[in-house]
């Protein structure tokens, strides 16, 4: 018998309020030549979700692509498409992708539960984005690492009505 698949579903509400606060984690997350990324301070909260979903692990940059709009005219619909570089066996398949927004009303967007019966690690959906901000994607793997990607997305107009 497959493996079922996980979907959390979370209200209009909650999905539209979703992302928070301000995000650095220098320690986690710098640029190809070593220099950490410039961001502002992350909120409580935000630091305690992302804590939360890492544990104790250090998630690697790689191996996640993020389609992300650079500039969005209105943040009210920002299209986003994630896919993760994984083979998908049950020996080795992503597990959950996790997505974080650093300036909005919560930090945790949204998470999608995936197995081998997905046979590609790739999720498609929209979000809300109150302001310039960076978005962050979490890929939790069956063996237990962690992957990250982060992208900046300029926002003209704010679509959390704050």
């Amino acid at each position: 018998m497959p493996d079922r698949i996980a979907i959390s579903i979370l209200s209009r509400r909650t999905f539209v309020a979703s992302g928070v606060a301000a995000f650095t984690m220098t320690p986690l997350i710098a640029r190809a030549d070593g220099s950490p990324k410039a961001t502002s301070e992350p909120s409580q909260e935000f630091k305690d979700v992302f804590a939360k979903l890492v544990g104790a692990a250090t998630p690697v940059d790689g191996r996640i692509a993020v389609d992300l709009p650079e500039t969005a005219d209105n943040g009210n619909f920002v299209p986003i498409t994630i896919a993760v570089d994984s083979p998908m066996t049950e020996a080795d398949h992503v597990t959950a992708i996790h997505l974080l927004s650093t300036a909005n009303p919560h930090a945790h967007v949204a998470t999608f539960h995936l197995s081998p019966v997905n046979a590609i690690a790739r999720v498609q959906s929209r979000m809300r984005l109150a302001k310039t901000q960076d978005v962050i994607v979490l890929a939790t793997l069956s063996g237990g690492d962690m992957l990250i990607s982060t992208t900046r997305v300029q926002v003209a107009i704010g679509g959390c009505g704050i």
